[in-house]
């Protein structure tokens, strides 16, 4: 029961739902890049994503100085099942619209170099 909560909370917070969409949208992004496109502190932006990750949503890699995330190729169960009603609703959200937008006009797509 813990996972279950530990899951459906990692998606209360507007700022993970923006996430997970430029996630669905961009295969792999920096920590930087969704930092220019959140328009949030490095602080804030690191929360929420340590809160997808731990809920089993995202892994992550580390190459030099820089943090990449993306979403698990192996889902879990109860993640696997939520991800395509995640994709079809945020794909239609004003606001996700808006950062991917944003995360277009990103130079190649990278702030971090």
């Amino acid at each position: 029961m813990e996972t279950i909560a530990t899951i459906f909370q990692s998606l209360e917070d507007e700022t993970r739902l923006r996430v997970l969409a430029l996630l669905l949208e961009e295969e792999e992004l920096c920590v930087c890049d969704l930092m220019a496109v959140l328009q949030l502190p490095q602080s804030t932006v690191s929360r929420h994503l340590s809160h997808l990750k731990n809920a089993g949503w995202l892994r992550d890699r580390r190459e030099g100085v820089w943090i990449y995330y993306s979403i698990l190729k192996q889902l879990g169960p109860l993640q696997q099942s939520l991800l395509p009603i995640l994709r079809h609703f945020l794909r239609d959200e004003a606001v996700a619209k808006s950062d991917i937008e944003r995360l277009r006009g990103l130079s190649h797509g990278n702030v971090c170099a």
